[in-house]
């Protein structure tokens, strides 16, 4: 069994789009680092490469889902802008 060294909200991560990765600062002075993809398979544990602490990243999957349904919407929509023009 795992100990956390604490449990934060998503929403205080800084998100990355072209990685797709969330950050957080560590205590060591690196990140924790969690990717888009670990949410969306359920993983909640973000790790620290430089030393042994980690979090545990309090989410709704609902909100991934949302967020991931607006995204294709947008991307879909300037698709279609430069199709016809």
């Amino acid at each position: 069994m795992s100990t956390f060294h604490d449990e934060v909200d998503l929403d205080e991560f800084e998100y990355d789009e072209e990685t797709e990765t969330f950050t957080y600062p560590c205590p060591c002075g690196d990140v924790f680092f969690i990717t888009r993809a670990e949410l969306l398979d359920g993983d909640d544990v973000a790790r620290c490469p430089s030393c042994s602490l980690i979090l545990r990243v309090i989410y709704r999957m609902e909100d991934l889902m949302s967020e991931e349904s607006a995204a294709e919407t947008v991307s879909s929509s300037a698709l279609q802008k430069t199709t016809s023009t």
